[in-house]
């Protein structure tokens, strides 16, 4: 095979001996196959140019030289690569689109719709967000825990001193109701820094129990996990009440996780709001169930040691006997 090579790819041809080129070579450039090679002593020449511009022969020349030996010069003078008719495409394929902007949420606000139920600040008007950004617990629920919390420690009118950790505390209406009614001190535990500056602290601050409350900024399991580190070593609660966003939390893994937490103690109250069709445990840890409740599709459930529970089932015979005789006087029998 004749061969002939320049140092310029485009300037001089390689010339190919097409009648010598073996089968490898026609495979690799097809077109070869092309050209005539009937005569055994002519030798048949192909030029094969470099793609390449800049000091080679210009475009018009080109196509000339593959249309003269009957070849399709766009097969081999395209513009550009596959490659970057890829990344051409993919340019120009979002020229066409519009960009929808994103709605501006409006400000959250807030407004006065709660108020503590009982005790020293009775009355007292509270904040809440506007929309279902925080969800309270319903005042009559929450009068209907106090109640049996009260009646099983031992003092209906009021709950017995204690400490108290609100965990999803949102506005806080749970927690200074607790202190309205006696708690000494409560722990607040609310992720959301805005319901903490806009709502929970303006809260504490109307109601005058700024100075007894101890806000938490912080994941609730979080807080479960590092307990220590929040509150240092006395880590027991007397009252706990859980209160999550119904579709957010897992009640078997977020109940777990409180039974097994170092803030529960032997004597502990917990007070468990949860939605309709949820399983809950008849224990929670040492403690027992010793009430649930039933508010349309809010379910509340409240934990504690044994003797409240025989307390209370003291206090509800006692007030069932007092019923009866005043009955019986009422009727004359």
């Amino acid at each position: 095979m004749a061969v002939s090579v320049s140092t310029s790819p485009i300037s001089a041809p390689l010339l190919l001996n097409i009648n010598n080129v073996n089968s490898n070579l026609l495979y690799s450039f097809p077109f070869l196959s092309n050209v005539s090679s009937k005569s055994s002593n002519r030798i048949s020449t192909v030029i094969l140019c470099s793609k390449k511009s800049g000091g080679g022969l210009i475009s018009e020349k080109k196509k000339a030289l593959f249309e003269r030996y009957g070849l399709n010069p766009n097969d081999f003078l395209s513009d550009s690569s596959p490659k970057s008719k890829r990344k051409k495409e993919g340019k120009n394929a979002g020229k066409g689109k519009q960009v929808v902007a994103e709605e501006a949420k409006p400000p959250r606000t807030t407004h006065r719709l709660l108020q503590v139920f009982g005790g020293k600040a009775k009355r007292k008007k509270l904040l809440s967000p506007m929309g279902m950004d925080v969800r309270p617990m319903m005042e009559v629920v929450k009068g209907c825990a106090f109640d049996i919390l009260q009646a099983a420690g031992g003092c209906p009118a009021s709950l017995r001193p204690g400490r108290w950790l609100d965990l999803y505390s949102g506005t806080g209406s749970v927690g200074i109701e607790a202190i309205s009614r006696g708690c000494s001190e409560v722990h607040f535990v609310e992720m959301d820094p805005w319901v903490v500056s806009n709502v929970l602290q303006p809260n504490l601050e109307s109601t005058g129990f700024l100075d007894v409350s101890v806000v938490h900024t912080v994941r609730v399991e979080n807080f479960l996990e590092r307990a220590e580190q929040f509150i240092g070593s006395n880590r027991t609660f007397d009252f706990i009440s859980v209160t999550p966003p119904y579709m957010e939390v897992n009640y078997g893994t977020l109940m777990d996780q409180v039974s097994k937490s170092a803030l529960v103690g032997e004597d502990t109250f917990i007070v468990v709001e949860y939605p309709l069709r949820t399983e809950m445990l008849d224990a929670c840890g040492s403690l027992i169930k010793i009430a649930d409740r039933r508010f349309g599709r809010t379910h509340l459930a409240i934990y504690g040691p044994k003797w409240a529970q025989k307390k209370r089932a003291r206090k509800t015979t006692l007030s069932n006997t007092r019923s009866l005789t005043k009955f019986l006087q009422a009727d004359n029998i």
